[in-house]
């Protein structure tokens, strides 16, 4: 009798509390009513969204994002998505108009009931509506003005719009923990699937989170305390909510989008490119879907190519050593579009790029620019240059001798020879005839060299020049394209969350491949050289891979042309190679340069060149170089230059003339065997 005295107490005590409650709440309804945010904003709601950076072939690679939230229509939401948080949060959502009374008064009696010592849960009044209030336009200070401000945005809000719109509102705003934002977030984040792939137990855990989102504790608790509610109210049987209790939570540790360290290069290159052009706000809030060029399978094996031989080379050196480095980049020549670029061993380690960001001296790479100056001059690829020391030359006050790799002297031997074999005296004597600037003009005029070079002399004809590996490809890329000067492309397209293209041409939104053209813009630029002097060089640099220092890097079936390159001492090794369509680029050395040591060479960078090629190729027909009109097939004696019919000892190949160009007159000619097939630093 005395606890049914005390209760009638309370109860009364309670009741006369919800009047002044309502009284109070009538007359600051009028005091509070007329300063509040404007929350017709939310007829059009676009929240923050991730922005999602995707390979060529619509792969995932990474999220950016500051929440991670995937807007999700009221239509798309499982119904028992639905119904699962409106048993945990509202049970009245769908009558009240606003603020519940009947679940003010419930909170008030269970509340009081577990202060006296009840067992029952302690339950708040906030509607769903109210939620939304809060949320959007409130902070989450415990006042009574907050409060007050949220009943009436809450009670305005159901004036306003459908029931449903505020569900869409809530569920796809509220904070469910793990960063996640949102239910299609926390679907991915929780169960690595999207919403309508949730099952009825994954449905009540995400119910469940609002209370606690960052406690995993109690997760199955929380759990079944919601299917027991669903039960309660009618959603579900009590046979589907025993089933749903039964079923295991396979929360994940936190699902990331989490891109695959081999792609981590090319990546950050294309945030910070993103970050300068669109800023943070756009790129991490707007929900923008970015189509880039790389290509899965090729980045893959460009991971694993440049991984293999340096971790060969590293295990040789031991721990204590400074870890050889090292990058690879391909693009399509014609369009520059990046399919593959791995900057260094490891991302988590170092995000420099070697493939961007390293300027290093190029060595021997610089040469085919050297000798297509020549080419352009007039020279033939048989044309006689001496192979013979070089005495009393002096390069900035000081004694210069250049020195081939093998320290000897072949006397007279055609161009093609020399480049083929990467020797280095012939080459300063070109150099010499052709004119220092104009020998250097041409590496500047290809984009590889700056054209605001502080000092030009005959050691940058060797390589003594600095560039980056991108750089360099794209050098060379003139080659193979008809002598245009192209930029890297790592975006095809950037769409915002509509769909619309953001400063899109309509070029922009074509789904690139190796047979499509260049854009007719891009075809009125004047080429960089004749059509023909390019042909001969890149037929001098198929034959470096056939028979001379690139031979490391032939891939069989295919029709391969390159270069290798070495700097002085062997601090830094370079191969730059290509098909008609595909081109790719190796550098290898230490990030604080010195001497790789015994053994070290270009071979290194053409080998990882070999490696990726060929998967790269693996699925590809051969296709020749395309060759100019106007253009003369002979066949001649490598070593001389002179034609097979008169010189038909020794290697016979088939040399390119332009028109009015021919074999070497065998009276001039001094025979070389050979014993010295690759030379110089190369």
């Amino acid at each position: 009798m005395k606890f049914k005295k005390y209760l009638h107490y309370f109860m009364g005590f309670v009741f006369w509390c919800f009047v002044a409650a309502i009284a109070g709440i009538a007359v600051l309804v009028l005091i509070h009513g007329h300063n509040l945010p404007d929350y017709k904003k939310l007829a059009t709601y676009a929240p923050p969204v991730a922005t999602r950076l995707y390979a060529s072939d619509g792969s995932l690679l990474i999220e950016y994002a500051e929440e991670r939230r995937v807007f999700i229509d009221f239509e798309d939401m499982p119904p028992q998505l639905v119904n699962a948080f409106i048993a945990a949060e509202d049970q009245n959502f769908w009558t009240h108009p606003g603020i519940d009374i009947q679940g003010i008064i419930r909170a008030s009696v269970n509340n009081g009931m577990r202060l006296l010592g009840f067992n029952t849960r302690f339950t708040g009044a906030s509607t769903i509506t109210q939620q939304v209030a809060k949320n959007f336009f409130l902070t989450s200070d415990r006042t009574l003005s907050r409060k007050i401000k949220e009943a009436i945005l809450a009670l305005r809000l159901e004036r306003s719009f459908s029931k449903q719109h505020i569900m869409t509102l809530y569920l796809n705003e509220i904070f469910l923990g793990a960063r996640a934002y949102g239910v299609g977030s926390a679907a991915l984040m929780y169960f690595n699937k999207p919403v309508k792939d949730l099952s009825l137990s994954e449905c009540a855990f995400l119910a469940s989170l609002p209370k606690a989102p960052n406690d995993r504790n109690r997760a199955e608790e929380r759990r079944n305390y919601v299917l027991k509610r669903m039960v309660k109210d009618g959603y579900i049987t009590k046979e589907e909510a025993e089933i749903a209790i039964a079923e295991p939570l396979n929360i994940n540790s936190g699902f990331t989008a989490q891109m695959e360290v081999d792609f981590q290069y090319f990546a950050e290159d294309v945030r910070r490119k993103l970050l300068e052009t669109i800023g943070r706000e756009k790129l991490y809030n707007e929900g923008l879907y970015i189509k880039t060029t790389i290509v899965p399978e090729f980045q893959r094996a460009a991971a694993s190519a440049l991984a293999k031989e340096l971790d060969a080379f590293n295990k040789n050196k031991g721990e204590k050593e400074p870890k050889l480095q090292g990058a690879l980049i391909a693009m399509n020549p014609h369009t520059g579009r990046i399919v593959a670029m791995s900057g260094g061993r490891s991302f988590r380690e170092s995000s420099f790029n070697r493939a961007t960001q390293a300027y290093r001296q190029i060595g021997s790479t610089i040469k085919p620019f050297v000798y297509l100056a020549a080419l352009e001059k007039g020279y033939s690829p048989e044309s006689l240059i001496l192979d013979a020391p070089i005495v009393g030359w002096r390069e900035n006050n000081k004694e210069w001798k250049p020195e081939n790799y093998d320290r000897k002297f072949l006397g007279n031997i055609p161009l093609r020879f020399s480049l083929e074999t990467s020797r280095n005296v012939p080459t300063v004597r070109l150099v010499e005839q052709i004119g220092v600037q104009e020998s250097i003009d041409t590496a500047q005029r290809f984009g590889v060299y700056p054209k605001d070079l502080d000092q030009i002399n005959e050691s940058m004809a060797l390589g003594s020049g600095e560039t980056t590996l991108q750089k360099l490809v794209l050098g060379y890329s003139a080659f193979v394209n008809g002598g245009r000067a192209i930029t890297p492309k790592m975006i095809d397209y950037v769409e915002d969350r509509y769909g619309n293209v953001l400063n899109g041409k309509p070029s922009e939104q074509i789904e690139w491949d190796s047979s499509l053209l260049p854009p007719k813009e891009e075809e009125k630029t004047e080429p960089l050289s004749d059509e023909q002097s390019l042909y001969q060089i890149v037929s001098i640099l198929q034959g470096a891979v056939e028979r001379g220092t690139g031979k490391q890097a032939r891939v069989a079936g295919h029709t391969i042309a390159g270069k290798t390159g070495t700097t002085n001492q062997v601090k830094d090794v370079w191969f730059i190679g290509f098909t008609k369509d595909l081109i790719a680029g190796v550098y290898l050395g230490y990030d604080t340069p010195k001497p790789l040591g015994k053994g070290a060479g270009s071979h290194m960078a053409a080998r990882v060149f070999a490696d990726f090629m060929n998967v790269a190729l693996k699925n590809e027909t051969n296709q020749p170089f395309p060759v100019p009109d106007g253009m003369t097939f002979m066949r001649v004696n490598r070593n001389s230059g002179v034609s097979a019919a008169q010189d038909p000892d020794g290697m016979i190949i088939n040399e390119v003339f332009k028109p009015g160009q021919k074999p070497n007159p065998a009276k001039v000619v001094e025979k070389q065997k050979d014993k010295a097939a690759i030379g110089g630093i190369f």
